[in-house]
């Protein structure tokens, strides 16, 4: 079971809480609540790459939206005076509606990710950057991989597809280190995959990590 389903979806009320908190009765408001939250995690997730996001929250009230953004540099997302938090208003100023269809308050907060090895979002991103660039796969992934064993993780699994280093039949190769009990549902395992878009096509990247 742990093989074929979300790590994290298979934990979700046990270990993990849902990204997007709140509830509607009317179905209409939550189909447009819904459509939206996928707009806005989207949007900022490109915006603010620069600044390593790792996880966007969102909480709806009734005439409120209350954003966690968690950040690796949360520096970066402020900005002198406050700049870029009015910059991230701007950018998802058509999706704030609330359950009323009127536009809603908005409260930002910026959580800093204090180990970022132990995100699998943000190993995931470091290690593509470095595959776009050119770097060797292997060594690029054996050094992810101890990076996240010294950020005190009990194991890490790392799978990339596609045209590694630029061969000419796609392939999967798998790396192991530690320990991921996959099906034990109350072991806190991290995951995520992100695509890494080089010269030869994509190679797409899957990362879990056991905190």
């Amino acid at each position: 079971m742990g093989q074929k389903v979300n790590p994290k979806g298979l934990r979700l009320g046990v270990i993990y809480n849902w990204n997007s908190r709140w509830f509607f009765s009317n179905k209409r408001a939550y189909r447009e609540a819904l459509k939206y939250d996928l707009k806005i995690r989207d949007t900022l997730m490109k915006k603010l790459a620069f600044a390593s996001v790792t996880q966007i929250d969102i909480e709806r009230a009734i005439n409120k939206i209350t954003l966690i953004i968690y950040s690796v540099k949360p520096g970066m997302i402020i900005g002198r005076g406050g700049k870029g938090l009015e910059d991230i208003k701007r950018y998802i100023a058509p999706y704030l509606r609330g359950s009323e269809g009127k536009e809603s308050k908005l409260d930002i907060k910026i959580e800093p990710v204090k180990k970022p090895y132990l995100s699998a979002y943000f190993v995931g991103q470091s290690i593509a950057e470095k595959l776009v660039r050119g770097f060797p796969h292997r060594s690029v992934v054996h050094n992810a991989m101890n990076r996240v064993i010294e950020a005190t993780g009990k194991g890490v699994k790392i799978q990339l597809g596609g045209r590694i280093a630029g061969a000419e039949i796609s392939r999967r190769e798998k790396y192991f280190q530690g320990t991921i009990p996959t099906s034990t549902i109350r072991e806190e395992i991290d995951y995520a995959d992100y695509p890494a878009l080089t010269k030869s096509g994509y190679i797409g990247i899957k990362i879990w990590i056991c905190k």
